[in-house]
Formats: structure tokens, C-alpha cells, sequence
């Protein structure tokens, strides 16, 4: 059947369940959704040669303000077409990045299909990702501040919470409702280790439809979270005396046979001479994915060896391996790698781009497998003990370690990262100039 036919039968479906238009969504540099209305009518359109945006309204394209490459045209995904349960008549569509006709080599997601393309092409391998959601849920105080929603949940150590998940039983009911009818298989849901933080699990899926499927999960999220009179944040450390938001990845790859490439029940922590490899890569590439996987000046709060209310912290600081160790940057567990390093601010599409070409330089380079840790090294760290080598303490570190990984830079592609090292200096400055209410009360009166 040709496409055209598909698409008319697609349009046939949507149109007799309601539908009258689409929303065509794309992520911008930054990570964040974006996208326009279009009607069920102007979908073979959009599907064709794509829905127009104006290319240097869009953060990070680097388009010009005239000419044939100055329209972002975002092309919909037919395959993605799925039911916005809270927008009613409305349909979600993901999109690839065109400018003059051609794929815009600094659209995110993109750079991950170039990248899940030469794995396939090269190897024959998929690139396997389960992603771990953690969020917080705020509110605005009455002076305008930002607060947790839910001023009981107060324990000191308050992971698995059941008082905080009955309270918000609303939220966490609408999302269940919601993505399932979206088609994701949930797993789990519960309180994480900070007050008003909560992690949402569902089965894990190829790296591009994982990375379409988590902007579909935040988008869901917001709304949600919306409808209940809250916020969903992707802040990684709101409150300076808890734990951040994670973002982990849990990786495998397979061969074309469906064999698993980096899994061996006899290799150390459960991994094959390939696995522990690819871990070697990203541990070589580390300071450099940093800027790519922790992209925020608040990103550096969640990344340091600081004290919890909790008596427990989650933060991956050293560059090491471990056996299910949650303290190493790497955690190998079941025969594959749990990659701790993102946070919800990231660009999951160039964060997996990234990571997936670390680990692949790795081993090409034949990297030595890097001995495992059998410590807690915030233990070690207490008592002053020698320590692995940490990653980046600021964003302005860790974009000088992307900006002098040349390798890396050339696997995501040059043209992206030079985008993204300009933004990110811009917002480094920013900050830079910003007086924090600290300093005004440390320093105002000072003699």
C-alpha cells in the first residue's frame, strides 16, 4: 500500500474518531516541546514537505531570517499519530527538522536518528533505552516563589511515601489514565527521596521512540499536573537540602539477531568484553557529555557530594563502575549499563545521540575495561579516603570539556554543538551576573 493510501486511511481513522487537528510537535535546542496546530485536512501536507515554522524563532537552529533555509519545516511522523486524551479532538504527531528540502543537521532528534542510522547501517545493532523519569511537583507561594505542592510532605526520609502518594492520588490516577491510553506500558510509580519528587517507570523501547516518548511523557505530565492546580518540574535541585532528579538511562544493544551485544552472565558485573567497552567510552567522555546530559546551571547543584535531609544522596560525582553501586557514575545491573549522569533538563534526543557515541568510541578504541568499584564512595568520601576522579563542579567546566572533545564533538555533529556551546555560554553569563538573594544577605552589611 503507498504512503499517500496509509496516510488517507490514517485520516479516515482520525477523522471518524473525532479528530479535527493534529498537533505537530518537535524539541528544540534546549529540550523542550514545541509545536503548532494543524488541521486534520493540512496533515498530508505536513506529512510531505512539513509544517512551516520561522527557522530563527526556534532556539538552536541557526537558521537565517531569509531565504529558502530560513523555514523550519517540521515534518510528522505518521507512525507517531496518537490520541491527546487532555486536548480533546486533537491528535499528537512527532516531526523531523527539514530546511531546504533537506534534514536540518541541528534538529535534536536528527542528530539521534543519524545516529541510531549508522549503528544500524555499520553494525547491524539497536540501540536498546529504558528511561527513568523523576520530577518534582511545585507551586506557586503567594509572594510568587516556588514552593512543593504539598506542604505534609514533610518526612525526612520520605521515599515511598504512602501518605504523600494517597494525597496526590489525583495526579498520579490522571497520569496512569492518560499514558496508558497513549500506549505506554507502565511499571511503577512512587515518592522519591526528596518531599514533593516522584519517579513514573514504564517499558523501556528503541533510543528514537524512546526519546519521543519521554517529550510525550512531559507534555502529558504538564497537562496533568495542570488540571490539579500543580507544576511539573524538570528542575534537577530545587531544594538545596534534598536530592536532585535524575534522568537515567538504562542501556543494551542487540545484534541483528536479537542477541544482546554488552550482556555476558559470565563477564564481571554481568558484562561482555563489548559492554564493558562501550562503559569505557563513556567514562573516557565523561567531563564532555556533562555539558550534553547535565546542560543547566542548576544541573552542577544535583552533581555534587552535598549533604541530604535524607541522610541519603543519589548523585553520581565520580567517574567510576560499579556492581549495582548507586554511588558510581556507571552502575552495571542484570547485564547492561544504567547511565546516571542525565537529568530531566536534558535534550534526551542529543543526550542519547551523545552517550551512544561515547559508548561506541569505546570501543572502536578497544578501551580497557575500568575495574569496578566496590565501594560507597560517599563513605569514602566522608573519611577522606582517595576517590575516583569527579566530574565537572559547573556548567562553564563542563562546556570547556565539551568544546576541547573534538571526537565527540564531530560524532554529534559540529554544526549542533556549535549551536549549543553558544547558547549555553549565553546562559553561563547570565548567570554569572545574576546577584542571588545568598550574596545580598552575606555581603550587604558586611564591615
Amino acid at each position: 500500500m503507498s504512503l499517500v493510501a496509509t496516510l488517507d486511511e490514517r485520516i479516515a481513522v482520525l477523522r471518524a474518531q473525532g479528530i479535527h487537528s493534529v498537533l505537530a510537535t518537535f524539541t528544540d535546542l534546549l529540550g523542550a516541546p514545541k509545536g503548532k496546530l494543524v488541521p486534520l485536512e493540512g496533515l498530508e501536507a505536513a506529512v510531505a514537505t512539513g509544517a512551516g515554522f520561522s527557522g530563527p524563532s526556534i532556539a538552536g537552529t541557526g537558521l537565517p531570517r531569509m531565504g529558502a533555509r530560513s523555514e523550519y519545516m517540521g515534518r510528522v511522523r505518521p507512525e507517531s499519530l496518537r490520541l491527546l486524551p487532555f486536548m480533546p479532538g486533537v491528535a499528537h504527531a512527532v516531526c523531523d527538522g527539514f530546511a531546504g528540502g533537506e534534514p536540518l543537521d541541528t534538529c535534536p532528534r536528527q542528530v539521534l536518528r543519524r545516529q541510531v542510522e549508522r549503528l544500524k547501517a555499520e553494525r547491524g545493532w539497536t540501540l536498546w533505552v529504558g528511561i527513568e523519569p523523576e520530577f518534582f511537583l511545585l507551586q506557586r507561594d503567594a509572594q510568587g516563589g516556588w514552593r512543593v505542592a504539598d506542604g505534609e510532605d514533610r518526612l525526612d526520609k520520605p521515599s515511598y511515601d504512602l501518605q504523600a502518594i494517597g494525597r496526590n492520588f489525583g495526579f498520579l490516577d490522571g497520569m496512569r489514565q492518560a499514558l496508558t491510553t497513549l500506549g505506554f506500558e507502565l511499571q511503577q510509580m512512587d515518592h522519591e527521596d526528596a518531599s514533593g519528587q516522584y519517579e513514573i517507570n514504564y517499558r523501556h523501547d528503541d533510543a528514537l521512540a524512546a526519546a519521543d516518548r519521554y517529550q510525550l511523557f512531559k507534555l502529558t505530565a504538564q497537562a496533568v499536573a495542570r488540571q490539579h492546580g500543580l507544576v511539573f518540574s524538570t528542575m534537577p535541585k530545587p531544594l538545596a537540602h534534598a536530592p536532585g532528579s535524575g534522568l537515567h538511562f538504562h542501556l543494551s544493544l542487540t545484534d541483528a539477531q536479537g542477541r544482546p551485544v554488552m550482556a555476558d552472565p559470565a563477564g564481571v558485573l554481568g558484562l561482555s568484553e563489548t559492554g564493558h567497552r562501550f562503559a569505557a567510552g563513556l567514562l573516557h567522555h565523561a567531563d564532555a557529555l556533562s555539558a550534553l546530559c547535565a546542560p543547566t546551571v542548576n544541573s552542577y547543584r544535583r552533581l555534587a557530594a552535598s549533604r541530604s535531609a535524607s541522610g541519603t544522596t543519589w548523585s553520581p560525582v565520580w567517574k567510576a563502575i560499579g556492581d549495582n553501586n548507586r554511588t558510581c557514575l556507571v552502575r552495571g545491573v542484570a547485564g547492561r549499563i544504567e547511565w546516571r549522569l542525565p537529568d530531566p533538563s536534558c535534550n534526551v534526543y542529543v543526550a542519547l545521540a551523545a552517550t551512544l557515541a561515547a559508548g561506541l568510541s569505546g570501543i572502536d578504541q578497544a578501551l580497557p575495561a575500568v575495574s569496578p568499584c566496590e565501594d560507597d564512595l560517599y563513605e569514602r568520601h566522608a573519611v577522606g579516603d582517595a576517590l575516583p576522579a569527579r566530574l565537572p563542579r559547573d556548567l562553564l567546566s563542563a562546556l570547556d570539556a565539551l568544546a576541547a572533545d573534538e571526537a565527540l564533538r564531530e560524532a554529534v555533529g559540529t554544526a549542533f554543538c556549535a549551536q549549543f556551546l553558544a547558547l549555553k555560554h549565553d546562559e553561563w553569563a547570565a548567570w554569572s551576573r545574576h546577584v542571588s538573594d545568598w550574596e545580598m544577605q552575606r555581603y550587604a552589611d558586611a564591615p
